[in-house]
């Protein structure tokens, strides 16, 4: 068995696009339009797996968009994506400054949660070992839900 990728739909492909690619920095791989079916598939890598996942076409996020409109709900009974970082705080303060709200602050410095535009949670996970406690993260409280 090999995973091959995560399909969430999204309600608005541009604003996905944004918040994946320019905010968490994901690359896209691929695309398709099906005009007959009425979507658009978007497969994107982390910016590490990008060689593996252009050649093996794998591990990938798959951003469903339905043409016509549906209501997704919160995305919360989804469930959550998981990426691992080099630096969980400098990863928090980079999408906090590009105004991604941090539900779950790093405060044990391992382990953040945001939200996607569709609210999808998004756990960001510190490589190797937890960096040493660090402010403002260790006092922050959570924001919302993740």
């Amino acid at each position: 068995m090999r995973y091959l990728h995560t399909m969430v739909r999204v309600s608005n492909m541009d604003a996905s696009l944004e918040f994946y690619c320019r905010k968490l920095g994901m690359v896209e791989t691929r695309r398709v339009d099906n005009p007959a079916g009425r979507f658009t598939l978007v497969f994107l890598a982390a910016g590490g797996d990008e060689a593996v996942a252009r050649g093996a076409k794998a591990p990938l996020l798959e951003l469903t968009y339905n043409w016509d409109p549906e209501d997704y709900g919160s995305g919360r009974n989804f469930g959550h994506l998981a990426f691992e970082v080099d630096d969980i705080y400098a990863t928090c303060a980079h999408l906090a400054a590009e105004g991604v709200v941090i539900n779950r602050p790093p405060r044990d410095g391992r382990m953040a949660f945001v939200r996607s535009p569709d609210n999808i949670s998004i756990e960001l996970l510190q490589k190797g070992v937890s960096l040493p406690k660090q402010e403002p993260w260790a006092s922050m409280a959570n924001t919302g839900v993740w």
